[in-house]
This record gives C-alpha cells, sequence and structure tokens, in this order.
C-alpha cells in the first residue's frame, strides 16, 4: 500500500504542480487513495520531497533529482553569462568573473562534481581551481572553455 502511494505521489507531482500537502492529499483522494493529512507528511519526509521555485514565482513538490537538476541549470547558466577569461598555471585554472559573480560562478563549478577537481576557491571575482593531477589541467580548461560558447 505505502509503495503504491509512494509511486502515486511521485506520479502526481512531475504530472501537476502541486504547492501544498493539502493539494497533494486533495489529488491523491481524487485517484482513490484515502489518506490524511499526517500520513502525507510523512510521505513527504520519507520521499525526500522539497518545494522549487517555476518562474511564475510559485513553489511546487519535487524530487531532490529534478531540484538539483534545475539548480545545476541556474549555476550553469550563471557561470556561462559572468565568466570573463580562463588560464592556467600547473594543477590551477584561474578563472575571472564580472566582479561579485565569483561565488556563484564557483558553485557552479562545484556543483559538476568533476572527479579531477580538488576543490575551488572564490572571492569577489577569481575563482581558484585546484586539479588534483596537473596533467588534467589542460583538458579541464578546455572543458570549461566549451561551456561558454
Amino acid at each position: 500500500m505505502k509503495t503504491a502511494r509512494h509511486e502515486m505521489i511521485l506520479g502526481l507531482i512531475e504530472k501537476y504542480d502541486i504547492e501544498t500537502q493539502d493539494d497533494l492529499a486533495k489529488k491523491l483522494r481524487e485517484s482513490g487513495m484515502n489518506v490524511t493529512q499526517a500520513t502525507v507528511s510523512r510521505d513527504i519526509k520519507e520521499l525526500r520531497l522539497v518545494k522549487v521555485l517555476l518562474d511564475g514565482g510559485i513553489y511546487k513538490y519535487a524530487t531532490v533529482d529534478k531540484a538539483e537538476t534545475g539548480l545545476k541549470d541556474r549555476f550553469y547558466r550563471i557561470f556561462m553569462n559572468s565568466v570573463i577569461s580562463i588560464v592556467s598555471c600547473g594543477n590551477l585554472i584561474i578563472i575571472k568573473t564580472v566582479s561579485g559573480t565569483a561565488n556563484a560562478a564557483a558553485e557552479a563549478v562545484d556543483s559538476m562534481k568533476w572527479p579531477e577537481i580538488a576543490g575551488t576557491i572564490a572571492g569577489d571575482n577569481t575563482i581558484f581551481v585546484a586539479v588534483k593531477d596537473a596533467n588534467d589541467t589542460a583538458e579541464l580548461e578546455k572543458r570549461f572553455r566549451t561551456m561558454l560558447s
């Protein structure tokens, strides 16, 4: 019963913009599931659902995977719109950005979870990307440049 309800919840949040637990409970009841507010609340926690902001300014339930995908897309756009230049030196890649955007662009780099990257440090307009193996630096620099085209 619980597994079927969880599958139904995932299907409903994929199909509809469900903003509240009450909205979700109503949709479940319309689909033939007799649920209480407490059950829906537990299901949301167990499924690790989060609320994501839509373009219209409203929030809806989504899975963590969907939310992270949306964030990655946003960070990717921030990266593309803020980077001014990219150079490398040894096992470092230095990325210059528009003033005030380095932290957001570094978050974009971190969200990519590229295994070759040891970490990033961001200031106001500069990001230092530490590459684990200096032999990978040129390839990573090329990937960053590809993101800008």
